[in-house]
């Protein structure tokens, strides 16, 4: 386990393994606001966490995932446990699921479609999960 400056576990590493593959941190409120503010388009937005039985999975998941044909237009991503309130307001743009964490919620057009809980992330390999986020993309972001 990483620590730094003597105040609990490193989790920077966590938050990298998303932003280095292109996906865009929301951690304040107004951030989420903003990124929700727009209805047009497929967006795919991941509740990190830093679970390692679920985590440690899902954000391996979402790299496969994101090198296939057909992707969201967006990728955000809130830290459940770390940005609290951004998580918090996110989790509010589709209250019709219970929290999870992590998990994942893909929008099109500003209407939640698909919900992928901690449930379908817990026990499973980073493929299964890959396979899981692509069977979403090839419904919601083929171009017709």
């Amino acid at each position: 386990m990483q620590f730094g400056f003597g105040i609990g576990p490193d989790t920077s590493w966590m938050r990298e393994e998303l932003t280095e593959i292109g996906v865009k941190e929301l951690k304040t409120q107004e951030e989420v606001d903003l990124a929700f503010s727009e209805k047009k388009g497929t967006m795919l937005l991941i509740i990190n966490s830093v679970c390692g039985c679920a985590a440690g999975n899902a954000r391996p998941g979402v790299k496969q995932a994101l090198e296939h044909e057909h992707l969201p237009e967006v990728v955000y991503t809130v830290f459940a446990g770390q940005d609290k309130e951004a998580t918090t307001r996110a989790r509010e743009y589709f209250s019709e699921y219970p929290p999870s964490s992590p998990a994942f919620a893909f929008f099109k057009d500003g209407e939640i479609k698909a919900m992928i809980p901690r449930e379908r992330i817990e026990g499973r390999t980073a493929q299964q999960v890959a396979d899981d986020l692509l069977m979403v993309f090839n419904t919601y972001c083929k171009k017709d």
